[in-house]
């Protein structure tokens, strides 16, 4: 899933980092200080998650959890996802530093649309939740597939067949992170479930009474 150096036109490349500054800046106006354990959290799942590689042909699956980390955190998301992109890519060269943005904006804008899904969807009761974590988790890898597909075929006629095989090898992908998400909310709303009322983050106001 991690895009490499010299796969993207520099355009597309340039692109990719002005619009991951800017979703990061927001992204970390909306995170407060008692969230900073759960990020670092969801930071480390979501590093260690992608680490696990099956390869396949010119390509290569792994789970991603956008949406789980979307449920979680919200719009903070993305700041965990960039992190962890970043220490993948200067730990194991693991996609590319010219890569960066264009991947931070392939798995973190679906965790940021998922958290609105799950908040949507999500309800009252253990089924629900667990429904809605699976329904974020699914969506959430199905979306970063369809931007990977995206991107690589803005990378030239060269990378057309590698985007159709990276699409087809995460489906899979996409059942198995519907079921994991669907466990750990299900898992979470049993055991703490203030970890699910948190996932859209808005900044406090001061107050000057």
């Amino acid at each position: 899933m991690h895009i490499s150096d010299g796969v993207l036109p520099v355009s597309v490349t340039l692109g990719g980092y002005a619009v991951s500054a800017a979703l990061a800046a927001w992204s970390a106006r909306r995170t407060t200080s008692d969230q900073l354990p759960k990020v670092a959290v969801v930071t480390s799942a979501f590093f260690v998650a992608s680490l696990v590689h099956i390869p396949l042909g010119p390509t290569s699956a792994h789970l991603l959890l956008p949406g789980l980390a979307g449920a979680l955190l919200g719009p903070v998301a993305f700041i965990a996802i960039g992190l962890g992109l970043l220490l993948q890519c200067l730990l194991f060269q693991f996609g590319g530093l010219t890569a960066l943005g264009a991947n931070a904006l392939m798995m973190g804008l679906p965790a940021i649309a998922c958290g609105w899904l799950f908040q949507a969807l999500k309800g009252n009761t253990h089924m629900r939740h667990a429904a809605a974590g699976a329904a974020a988790g699914a969506t959430g890898t199905a979306m970063a597939a369809v931007f990977l597909a995206g991107f690589l075929a803005a990378g030239g006629e060269d990378f057309f067949g590698v985007a159709k095989i990276a699409m087809a090898a995460h489906v899979p992908v996409i059942v198995i992170e519907g079921a994991v998400s669907a466990l750990t909310i299900g898992f979470l709303f049993r055991v703490k479930p203030e970890l699910l009322e948190t996932g859209l983050v808005t900044p406090k106001k001061e107050s000057h009474d």
